[in-house]
């Protein structure tokens, strides 16, 4: 099992602009300075292009270009895996594809999402990626976005008959899900909740993909590194800690929360695309609140 990261990979988010004419487009000297910023900032991985990034309102030829860029500009100094699922099996072997064919280390690839399919036809769909690429792959498991939970046995039999399926997101939120598929030692699993970070490497996870890292990349690999040092309670305190600045990154859809507050951090704009909306004034407040608060207490 190739193991693509252990500790804090950033679920990035997509930089735009605004052009004269209103449209967004990417911006690519901004993802530039995010690479930069993660670079320098512990962080162990960065997942570009996945439901953070705004994927779903990214043309292909946008996609694969953002991809090709973030590996650019990571130049080999940190993991670079691109989001490829979809709910067209053809399209997500496509665009898994072409992530490899630009340089992708590894590929975030959410279950069938809308028309959801079955447990049998989750296996299908991983082989078909699976075969199509060499890379290594991670599963991804969100059923309040996608309709569809990943059965433990059913990911750990993708993980059995595909050698390249080396890992999972779980964001089903069910700890005991957790514990299944990391004692079968078939996969390596890493958080998808910023809340559950603590929970999820107690039960045998080695990391998160994490949101809470766009602003807090540090105390972010922290959280798990410290725990897999053996300094448990510190790694518990400090995702107590974090667990306010987390509500308020999920004060509404992600990643409007977030993207407001990597513009409050100068990191990028803040703007989203459509029919995504920007954050109301009165969740901004409070998650600027909550930032400043976070950033006193972590001095």
């Amino acid at each position: 099992m190739s193991k693509l990261f252990e500790g804090s990979g950033v679920a990035l988010v997509t930089p735009f602009y605004k052009t004269k004419k209103g449209n967004l487009k990417v911006d690519y000297d901004a993802l530039e300075e995010l690479v930069k910023y993660h670079k320098k900032n512990k962080t162990d991985a960065i997942i570009i292009c996945g439901t953070t990034g705004e994927a779903s309102t990214l043309t292909d030829k946008e996609h694969i270009k953002t991809i090709k860029k973030c590996v650019e500009f990571a130049n080999g100094k940190i993991p670079v895996i691109a989001g490829t699922g979809s709910n067209d099996t053809k399209h997500a072997v496509y665009m898994s594809k072409e992530a490899e064919e630009v340089g992708a280390d590894g590929l975030l690839c959410v279950t069938p999402y809308y028309n959801k399919t079955n447990q049998e036809g989750l296996k299908l769909y991983y082989k078909r990626i699976a075969d199509a690429v060499k890379i290594p792959i991670i599963m991804y498991n969100v059923p309040s976005r996608t309709g569809v939970n990943i059965n433990p046995e059913t990911a750990i039999d993708i993980a059995k008959n595909n050698k390249n399926v080396v890992a999972i997101k779980e964001a089903s939120g069910k700890i005991e899900q957790v514990k299944t598929i990391a004692e079968s030692k078939a996969l390596d699993v890493y958080s998808g909740n910023d809340d559950q970070i603590y929970d999820v490497v107690d039960a045998g996870g080695i990391g998160v993909i994490s949101v809470l890292a766009n602003i807090f990349p540090n105390e972010t690999h922290d959280i798990v590194k410290e725990y897999l040092n053996g300094n448990k309670e510190k790694s518990l305190q400090m995702q107590k800690e974090a667990l306010e600045v987390v509500k308020a990154l999920f004060s509404d859809v992600n990643p409007i929360p977030v993207k407001r507050a990597v513009e409050l951090e100068g990191l990028c704009e803040s703007y989203v695309r459509e029919p995504l909306i920007e954050l109301d004034h009165k969740k901004t407040l409070t998650l600027a609140y909550e930032i400043d608060k976070y950033k006193k207490r972590n001095k």
